[in-house]
């Protein structure tokens, strides 16, 4: 189902497009496959300028081509970066802001399962860092650019998972008990505390925030030699929704007009459902905030923007 044009909502004018109205510019992680590069197409056939964000050994640079002779659309452009590292996350938000000094949309999509526990060059636990941590550091790095504008929104591809699941915040890195599944949940379950904690925080300015929950959606997530993963294989042969599907109501929440001004929202087939009570404590989702502030080093500036009213940044 085509969406309405809501891109006036969202931009004011510039010189970026010749004749007239800037074009709006979208950056979308993990956008070289899945879920994410459905969201690139969609973007882009809307004409956004879309900034992709996807892992330097990955195909980002080809998809990229591909998108740009399936829609049309010369302004997509490829950004490296592997995200599960907080320097490459800061040297990317560098990047987009030389590239996107106004920016309408940013789509935090990537994301990945760990059957295994795995722990990244900052000695995260690989699920929390890629899943949660980054698109919190970058979130906090694009907000001028996002503010910049005149309607910006933040789109969080989350997962039902998060129902099932807990935020261990004395243990966050599950050192004393891991498990695939529950270390994919808590970051799951982050995305939406942490996509309704932004959203308050953004209270009366331009920026809204909104999680959604894409579905079982036949993409390369589960792939791997466990029975586990052999399992969901299966059965996304059978059960599972196209990329292009659980794509559609990010893309909802990213360009439609009646969500305009809607923030700290949780969707599912483009309605706003109620997400799980461990998702509306207030208290877990302060904690979580700071924690997540000091794992990734945020400096004062950084997270000026985003201090609740009242409250000076240290």
């Amino acid at each position: 189902m085509p969406f309405a044009d809501g891109h006036g909502r969202m931009s004011e004018p510039s010189a970026r497009r010749d004749g007239g109205r800037r074009r709006p510019v979208a950056v979308v992680t993990g956008g070289s496959s899945g879920i994410g590069r459905e969201m690139v197409k969609g973007l882009a056939e809307r004409d956004f300028e879309v900034l992709v964000v996807s892992r330097a050994a990955g195909q980002g640079e080809r998809v990229v081509g591909d998108l740009r002779r399936e829609t049309g659309n010369q302004a997509l452009h490829f950004v490296p970066a592997d995200l599960a590292s907080m320097s490459q996350v800061r040297d990317a938000g560098a990047r987009l802001r030389r590239l996107a000094p106004n920016l309408d949309v940013l789509v935090n999509n990537a994301g990945a399962f760990f059957v295994r526990r795995v722990t990244t060059a900052d000695g995260f636990e690989a699920s929390f860092a890629l899943n949660h941590l980054a698109p919190f550091l970058l979130t906090h790095l694009l907000m001028e650019p996002l503010l910049a504008g005149a309607g910006g929104r933040v789109v969080v591809t989350a997962s039902a998972a998060s129902r099932a699941a807990s935020l261990h915040l004395d243990d966050p890195m599950l050192e004393r008990r891991y498990n695939g599944w529950r270390a994919y949940g808590q970051s799951k379950l982050a995305n939406i505390v942490f996509t309704r904690e932004l959203a308050k925080r953004l209270e009366g300015r331009a920026v809204t925030a909104n999680a959604f929950h894409p579905g079982f959606v036949d993409t390369r997530f589960g792939s791997g030699s466990t029975l586990m993963n052999r399992v969901l294989r299966l059965s996304a042969r059978v059960a599972a929704r196209p990329p292009w599907r659980g794509a559609d109501t990010g893309l909802y929440l990213a360009v439609a007009p009646d969500v305009a001004g809607v923030s700290g929202g949780y969707y599912s087939d483009r309605r706003a459902i109620r997400p799980a009570r461990s998702a509306r404590d207030r208290g877990a989702a302060e904690r979580l905030w700071r924690l997540s502030e000091e794992l990734v080093g945020l400096t004062a500036s950084e997270r000026v923007a985003l201090e609740p009213a009242g409250r000076a940044a240290p």
